[in-house]
């Protein structure tokens, strides 16, 4: 079941060193995947990891690029993304206007940390053309 809105005495700015952390945490429970949630009830929880050439995190908003059609060798897209899988679940948080906990990807010393962002709201979805020349779904996010 999707919680939505903070976890525990989590807040923003909170940097945990790991997906593991953050899952054990119940703050981003895939260790492996960028978004949490269902299809019937939206994403609870986002992971910016600069894997998606689309994705955008500017001061007043982000833009979080859809997942699907790339290459699971190259990590490279190589085809159109769909609505479907885990493109549904962010398609819902636009209908439904849940609150979206964000993280972000961040060098911590000598390796990486995934920092708290806070909570987005999805207000728009775009198809369009992205950096590699195929079609994908860019949501945009902003903050609460």
């Amino acid at each position: 079941m999707p919680h939505f809105g903070h976890v525990s005495y989590y807040r923003p700015g909170d940097v945990l060193d790991s997906r593991l952390a953050l899952s054990r945490a119940g703050l981003h429970r895939p260790t492996r995947t960028g978004v949490s949630g269902s299809a019937q009830e939206g994403a609870e929880s986002i992971i910016l990891a600069d894997q998606y050439a689309d994705d955008d995190f500017r001061e007043d908003d982000l833009t979080y690029s859809g997942s699907g059609g790339r290459d699971p060798r190259t990590r490279r897209q190589t085809a159109h993304q769909e609505m479907s899988g885990r493109n549904l679940y962010l398609n819902k948080s636009l209908e439904t206007s849940h609150p979206v906990r964000v993280f972000r990807r961040i060098a911590v010393g000598d390796g990486f940390g995934y920092r708290y962002e806070g909570l987005y709201r999805v207000v728009e979805a775009v198809y369009e053309a992205g950096k590699a020349g195929f079609l994908v779904w860019k949501f945009r996010l902003v903050p609460e």
